[in-house]
């Protein structure tokens, strides 16, 4: 099942070490199937707060997001981003094309009576 690395990342001055991160990371997402989907952009905040910027990469399935996150050369380049830029950093596993919220709710609903 597909999977996604999501980053909301505060915004700082740009730094050469910035700079180098993103010209490295994708080389390191290549051998795990990863591609952006979102990459900065603009944001239009309906609720609450969102400073900073949003960044999406999909996977083909949690090992591979995984794989790429704890890889060697992944790790290699992280602390280019870490030493300038705050943010927090999530995998988190996609849904079924079939995924139905509803049925999500009643299925809860039902857990909830049998108690």
């Amino acid at each position: 099942m597909t999977a996604y690395a999501l980053a909301h990342l505060r915004k700082g001055p740009i730094h050469p070490d910035v700079l180098e991160y993103l010209a490295r990371i994708q080389g390191t997402l290549a051998p795990f199937g990863g591609r952006f989907l979102v990459h900065g952009g603009a944001v239009d905040v309906l609720e609450g707060d969102w400073p900073g910027d949003l960044v999406i990469v999909q996977f083909p399935d949690l090992t591979k997001a995984h794989g790429w996150y704890h890889s060697g050369e992944y790790q290699k380049i992280k602390p280019l981003r870490t030493r300038h830029l705050t943010g927090e950093l999530i995998l988190v596993q996609g849904v079924e094309d079939r995924h139905d919220s509803s049925r999500l709710a009643a299925e809860l609903h039902r857990a909830d009576a049998a108690g």
